[in-house]
């Protein structure tokens, strides 16, 4: 155990709090409305670690910079919740939009990334009923006369992807938990 706390030390020091300095900088320039930076970073790195629990292989630093962007998302949604994140009501708030910088790109490309595990993870029958629906376009019916399936099914197998999805990438911290608990 004191060799795995061990491990554990020295990979949040070498991979992750290397980066605490731009980090801040990213939140502070980001969501200026937010004023508490400490409780973002903490927040941050307690995702990133439970992120790392349950055996995420690619926490990267863009997976840190769109964690931080979750946290101070959701917090801002905490603060105002009759704000659901519309552009106006972000520029109200103090979060700077401009076109993406280097870090912003690389999240996406890493979103992206996450998005595609998520795919992949899904069980056979469930993925191809899912990218005939998402990436090809193709009705249900389309899809049930495609793969020979009624389209109930094609629609359970839809949904079931769909919160497979969800589960994967909120256990990444690529969604919001706050929206999760929206929607129950």
């Amino acid at each position: 155990m004191v060799r795995a706390d061990g491990e554990l030390s020295r990979w949040f020091r070498e991979e992750i709090q290397t980066h605490e300095q731009s980090l801040r900088a990213y939140l502070r320039g980001r969501f200026s409305s937010l004023h508490d930076v400490d409780d973002l970073v903490q927040e941050t790195y307690a995702r990133i670690l439970r992120s790392r629990a349950v055996g995420q292989a690619s926490l990267t630093r863009a997976y840190l910079f769109v964690t931080a962007r979750n946290v101070a998302l959701d917090q801002l949604r905490k603060k105002r919740p009759e704000l659901n994140a519309g552009p106006a009501e972000m520029e109200r708030l103090g979060v700077v939009e401009e076109r993406p910088d280097a870090g912003e790109a690389a999240s996406r490309d890493q979103e992206l990334e996450i998005l595609a595990e998520a795919i992949a993870a899904l069980p056979e029958r469930c993925r191809e009923v899912f990218v005939l629906r998402r990436y090809h376009d193709l009705s249900h019916r389309e899809i049930a006369q495609r793969l020979g399936i009624a389209e109930n099914t094609v629609n359970a197998q839809l949904v079931s992807g769909m919160l497979r999805c969800r589960e994967y990438l909120r256990a990444r911290g690529v969604t919001h938990e706050s929206a999760h608990a929206r929607h129950r």
